[in-house]
């Protein structure tokens, strides 16, 4: 019988997500014939007699399980060897910092399955946590505007028991008559605007956002097509703008002139245009003041994402005529940034509920049966012989430290 393991998450700063629930990992045991065994763990936001009350055994060691299931890296001393891991590996972008996690894996003979890369045949990805991303980072967006010019008090998204509890909230937001702007158009754009719309915020067409003055708060939901332009002047056209990013460039700053909060959603390709430069953020006409990053691209599309910040220091302010970061709140000046990267984490029962249904239904039956899609094949970053699979022998250079 196939045995399947939950890893206790041990990157530090600690993740209290977890990829299966208690009832969904009894679930997955009664139906698909398969063993669950749960390592012990102090730091999940269900605790080990969460899953012992429904029958699920709790294990120090899971190193006679056939998959591992995580959610964050696993620390490099903690990797099992010859086993099936899943996990968020950060690698796929050849991100420096895991080199030596990815290194392991292979000298371990790990098959390493990526939960961002599980796709169907359309490459669209079939579990994430993107929307609970753009809920936690809107509703930061709320409580720092809020924060900076003292007009309510929020409680953070983390002191919150749940989705249900963070709600309660809303009732307090009093905004002003002021313009949002979201970019994006996926997952966690519409997280981030399922919050806006259940804090009464009304939604705008970008031509309204641009051309009107209004007597309450609204917000817009900028495309990629809203805020880039070809060179050439000829029509904007979707597909060739993410196939030749080279052909564009960006036009935000007409928003930039009436937006008091973006909320930047959207995913960057470090080939297309950036959002916008430093030097324009110093002109008079850019009324941006506070950015909520969701996406924390650190120096890429938005320059004053200069770090991630953490969930207990979520903001810091940037100066932009000296290009630096310096302490939250402290100048009129400075733009306040949130660039939380790790969102998801500051309500980890609903976001970790969401992401397990999806885990149910999208994942698990190709994995424990044939995978005529190909969808965990797609995802297998390395094979139990270590080494890379075909499609991601891109990383080879990385991996040798070129």
């Amino acid at each position: 019988m196939t045995k399947i393991g939950i890893i206790k998450e041990g990157k530090v700063p600690i993740d209290r997500r977890v990829p299966l629930t208690p009832h969904q990992a009894k679930h997955i045991k009664e139906n698909f014939d398969v063993e669950v065994l749960v390592q012990s763990s102090d730091v999940r936001c269900f605790s080990d007699d969460d899953y012992r009350n429904v029958g699920l055994s709790i294990v120090d060691s899971i190193e006679d399980c056939d998959i591992i299931l995580g959610v964050k890296e696993v620390p490099i001393d903690k990797l099992i060897p010859n086993k099936t891991h899943f996990f968020f590996s950060h690698t796929i972008k050849k991100q420096e910092y895991n080199r030596d996690l990815l290194r392991s894996i292979l000298s371990k003979k790990i098959r390493l399955v990526d939960w961002e890369t599980l796709t169907n045949e359309n490459g669209n990805r079939v579990i994430a946590f993107g929307r609970w991303a753009g809920i936690v980072g809107a509703y930061n967006a709320l409580w720092t505007y809020g924060k900076r010019y003292n007009l309510f008090h929020l409680k953070r998204a983390n002191e919150c028991f749940d989705y249900a509890d963070l709600k309660k909230e809303y009732e307090k937001i009093n905004l002003p008559n002021i313009k949002i702007a979201l970019t994006g158009g996926g997952r966690v754009t519409k997280g981030a605007m399922e919050v806006l719309l259940g804090a009464g915020i009304n939604q705008v067409t970008p031509h309204d956002f641009l051309s009107q003055r209004f007597e309450e708060p609204v917000f817009t939901q900028l495309n990629s097509r809203d805020y880039n332009k070809r060179k050439d002047g000829k029509e904007f056209h979707r597909n060739e703008f993410y196939a030749n990013p080279e052909h564009y460039e960006g036009d935000f700053l007409k928003y930039a002139k009436v937006t008091d909060v973006l909320i930047a959603c959207a995913f960057w390709d470090p080939a297309a245009p950036v959002l916008f430069q430093r030097e324009d953020i110093i002109r008079d006409d850019f009324d941006v003041r506070i950015i909520a990053d969701i996406t924390c691209d650190i120096e890429g599309s938005i320059p004053s994402t200069k770090k991630p910040s953490t969930i207990d220091d979520p903001i810091y302010d940037y100066n932009p005529s000296d290009d630096v970061v310096e302490q939250p709140l402290t100048d009129e000046g400075n733009i306040t940034v949130m660039a939380v990267d790790n969102l998801p984490c500051e309500l980890p029962r609903d976001a970790s509920e969401s992401f397990g249904n999806e885990l149910i239904d999208n994942v698990i039956p190709h994995l424990l049966g044939s995978d005529e899609q190909g969808i965990i094949q797609r995802a297998t970053i390395s094979n139990n012989q270590g080494e890379l699979t075909e499609k991601y022998n891109y990383l080879q250079g990385y991996i040798d430290g070129k």
